[in-house]
């Protein structure tokens, strides 16, 4: 069965290199690739596990989510081991898909790693070719620049098929399935590339305000569904000021609902102290277990290192929204 793991998600200390169950030195990681491509196929053969023979791209689309979101918790947790695990787990996603597609007679896994492995040497014409690039942000502009050539490239090719597509727009190639936080930060990206962007964050902030006199605006009518429509305009601006101040949205409120609970849990414990369950305490007393709780350790945000000062030419990338290839 794939990647069903129900293990402590306590944090443990990184052990030496050498572990228990280390592998052979002599396997390269195409060997052990192999050999996870062979154990995917056997799982789905007859005779293999029921459940893995059961599930579809379909069927699997949550644990494609639930395994990308596990490698950030444990890059968060600093904890190498699990990095390592989880991202193997996330690895396995890419077989599974791949194995189903191959006994569909679509395509195998072997086409997956040279697509990518073609298009990595395609976009980097400053490492593998001739061109050179005198900062990242000529990088990402000849990025952008080689994917559009390949799309046209593709059309040409295609021309029934491309005819039959809607015009181009230079907000296409963003999913629909992702977050929204993250779909909002692709969509700003793409937008400002084009040079329809915020000369600065006051702006942005000014539009928030604006975005939230709506909000109070549709509240006094009892509109709820212009009510929801400008809850939405609030937050896609507040996606915005992230991508602006080059922070990803997802990942601030996934830090934010974190320390949410570190507080709730400590409010909690304190109430329990008193001899209380925290739902009997009155509300005002509440509030101060909360003003408590944000002040004990694990209440405040952990320290972070300090990040490394950004070069100016990806200063100049964050001002226009580029911040990455979005491959």
């Amino acid at each position: 069965m794939a990647s069903r793991k129900k293990r402590s998600k306590k944090t443990r200390k990184p052990r030496a290199a050498s572990r228990k169950n280390a592998p052979p030195k002599d396997l390269s990681p195409g060997d052990w690739f192999e050999k996870l491509v062979a154990i995917q196929k056997r799982l789905r053969d007859p005779g293999g596990c029921p459940w893995d023979r059961e599930q579809t791209h379909h069927t699997l689309r949550t644990y494609l989510i639930e395994e990308a979101y596990e490698v950030l918790d444990a890059l968060e947790s600093g904890d190498d081991e699990k990095v390592v695990e989880e991202l193997g787990d996330l690895l396995l996603q890419v077989t599974f898909h791949s194995q189903i597609a191959s006994e569909e007679g679509r395509f195998q896994v072997s086409d997956v790693i040279r697509t990518v492995h073609e298009k990595m040497v395609r976009r980097h014409p400053h490492v593998f070719g001739e061109k050179r690039a005198k900062d990242s942000a000529e990088v990402l502009r000849n990025w952008h620049k080689i994917k559009a050539q390949e799309r046209q490239a593709r059309e040409s090719a295609e021309p029934a098929a491309a005819a039959e597509r809607k015009s181009e727009s230079a907000l296409d190639g963003v999913p629909r399935a992702i977050p929204a936080t993250l779909e909002g930060l692709q969509l700003t990206k793409k937008a400002a590339r084009t040079g329809f962007d915020w000369d600065d964050a006051a702006g942005i902030f000014d539009k928030l305000r604006e975005e939230t006199g709506e909000i109070q605006g549709a509240l006094s009518t009892g509109n709820q569904p212009k009510v929801e429509e400008e809850l939405g305009d609030l937050l896609f601006a507040a996606v915005n000021l992230a991508r602006f101040l080059h922070v990803d949205p997802e990942i601030a409120l996934k830090n934010a609902n974190a320390k949410f609970v570190r507080r709730f849990h400590e409010m909690e414990r304190l109430a329990a102290e008193s001899g209380r369950k925290f739902e009997d305490v009155p509300r005002a007393e509440k509030e101060a277990l909360w003003n408590s709780a944000k002040r004990t350790k694990l209440g405040r945000t952990e320290a972070t290192p300090e990040p490394a000062p950004v070069p100016a030419s990806e200063k100049v990338a964050v001002a226009v929204g580029k911040t990455g290839p979005h491959r």
